[in-house]
């Protein structure tokens, strides 16, 4: 493990690199004007939620924002980009192959996923796609349920270029309550790098 040297971080983080990539990490986040506001939350499994997607940027953004502070984030991939020479990489970077032929649906793959890890965080954006939606896709809360995950919400303020690191969601088990006032809060807290696809 790489040690926690950042506000950012908590004991039961997981986390992933070393002195070398941090430092680039933060650099790249510099050189793009970018700063992290508040701190992750110390729980050894949850399921964060990325806010809001409108932009390419937000994948270079995020991802130098993680490598600064040695975060380990995992998402999920299709098992068939799992492929040499790439496989070992997309692992590396915390990539969980999916297998979508399977008779067992993406939920219960992520629930076994989650039951045979000790430390682990699942990041995944619930707009689904860079364009403009009404609503967000209700698959992240479907895991979060079925895995008995928290949520926890971070976005980005493309005004003030940062990141905001804000706080574990309340879940009441009604899922379409639920969605519908994450969204609300998001939409309330964030602003995407193109607000008009939000």
């Amino acid at each position: 493990m790489a040690p926690r040297i950042n506000s950012v971080m908590s004991p039961n983080t997981p986390s992933m690199g070393n002195g070398a990539t941090r430092w680039l990490g933060s650099v790249v986040l510099k050189s793009l004007g970018w700063k992290i506001t508040g701190k992750l939350p110390d729980k050894k499994k949850i399921l964060v939620i990325g806010v809001p997607h409108t932009s390419n940027l937000d994948f270079i953004v995020a991802m130098a924002a993680m490598q600064s502070v040695g975060l380990r984030m995992s998402y999920m991939m299709k098992k068939e980009a799992f492929v040499f020479p790439l496989a070992g990489f997309f692992k590396w970077l915390g990539g969980v192959p999916i297998d979508r032929s399977k008779s067992q649906n993406v939920t219960d793959q992520m629930v076994e996923w989650y039951n045979s890890n000790d430390n682990v965080w699942l990041g995944i954006a619930p707009e689904g796609t860079r364009s403009q939606v009404d609503s967000y896709k209700p698959g992240y809360l479907r895991i979060a349920y079925a895995a008995k995950v928290p949520v926890f919400i971070a976005g980005i303020n493309g005004g003030t270029k940062e990141i905001l690191l804000t706080k574990c969601w309340e879940l009441t088990g009604d899922l379409e309550k639920d969605n519908e006032e994450i969204r609300a809060f998001c939409q309330k807290t964030f602003t995407g790098i193109r607000p008009e696809r939000q």
